[in-house]
C-alpha cells in the first residue's frame, strides 16, 4: 500500500507568503488545501485544492471549510497566514471599526477556523499562525495590527492546552517582501518622519533582510520541525531560531 500524500492548509494563500508556502510545499509532494478571497491562481496541479473566501465576512467560513475540507480525512499542517496591515496611523485617530475589521480578520477568523479543524479530529500534526515581532513590540503607527497580532499570540496559547495532541504556535516569519511592502514603501501613502519605523523596512528591501515570498517560505518549511522543540502555544521569531542555530 503506498503511504498516504501529506498535506497542508493554508490561508491565504493566493498571494505573498501564503502563495510561496503553496509552491513551496506543493514542490515538497504535498497536497495543498487553499483558503483565500481572490483564489490561488498561476498554478495548475490536481494537488492543489481552492476555495474562495473572505475572511472578514465570518458568516462565510464554515461553509467555505466544509466546501474544502468536509471530505478531507487528514490534514498533517495547518498555516493560519492570511491577515491585513490595517492603516498605519496614530492609535488616537484609529477609529474602532478600522480595528474592528482589522481585528475580525487576523483574530476572529481564525478562531473559528481552529474551532472547525479542531473538532474534526484531522490529525493535525502541528499550526502555525503567522504573527509578528509587532506583536510584542509596539511602533508609533502599528496600532491596530499590533493589537491583532499580540490577540492572536494569546490565542494560541489558550488553545495550546486544549489540544494536547496538537502542537500549535504563533511564528514571526521575519521581513517579507509582500504587496504590503508595496503600500508601506510608498512616500505618497506613509510619511517616514511621522512613522520613522517604516524607513528601516524601505532600507531592508531588495536586500537579504527581506526574502522573497517564495524564498521565505522556502526558510519556514525548513525550520517548521523544529517548532516542536518549543512549548505549544508559543510565539517564536524565525530570526531567533536561524541566530540560535547559527551559534
Amino acid at each position: 500500500m503506498l503511504p498516504m500524500m501529506q498535506s497542508v492548509f493554508i490561508t491565504g494563500n493566493s498571494s505573498g507568503l501564503g502563495y510561496g508556502l503553496t509552491e513551496e510545499y506543493l514542490s515538497r509532494g504535498y497536497e495543498v488545501y487553499g483558503l483565500s478571497r481572490r483564489g490561488c491562481t498561476g498554478i495548475d496541479t490536481k494537488a492543489l485544492h481552492d476555495v474562495r473566501c473572505d475572511l472578514s465576512q465570518t458568516s462565510t467560513i464554515v461553509p467555505a471549510l466544509e466546501s474544502l475540507l468536509g471530505e478531507a480525512s487528514r490534514v498533517n499542517l495547518v498555516f493560519l497566514n492570511a491577515g491585513v496591515l490595517g492603516a498605519i496611523r496614530q492609535i488616537t485617530e484609529t477609529p474602532l471599526e478600522d480595528i474592528l475589521r482589522v481585528m475580525d480578520i487576523n483574530v476572529w477568523a481564525n478562531k473559528i477556523i481552529l474551532d472547525w479543524l479542531l473538532e474534526r479530529n484531522l490529525g493535525i500534526e502541528q499550526i502555525v499562525s503567522i504573527s509578528s515581532g509587532a506583536a510584542v513590540k509596539s511602533h508609533k503607527g502599528w496600532g491596530a495590527y499590533s493589537l491583532s497580532k499580540a490577540a492572536l499570540n494569546m490565542l494560541n496559547q489558550l488553545y495550546a492546552p486544549e489540544y494536547p495532541d496538537t502542537h500549535l504556535c504563533a511564528l514571526a516569519p521575519g521581513l517579507v517582501d509582500t504587496a504590503m511592502q508595496d503600500h508601506l514603501c510608498n512616500p505618497d501613502e506613509v510619511d517616514v518622519e511621522q512613522y520613522p519605523s517604516v524607513q528601516k523596512l524601505r532600507e531592508a528591501r531588495g536586500t537579504d533582510s527581506m526574502p522573497t515570498p517564495r524564498a521565505a517560505a522556502h526558510r519556514l518549511a525548513q525550520v517548521i520541525p523544529r517548532l516542536k522543540d518549543y512549548p505549544s502555544g508559543s510565539f517564536i521569531d524565525v530570526r531567533t531560531m536561524i541566530r540560535e542555530r547559527g551559534r
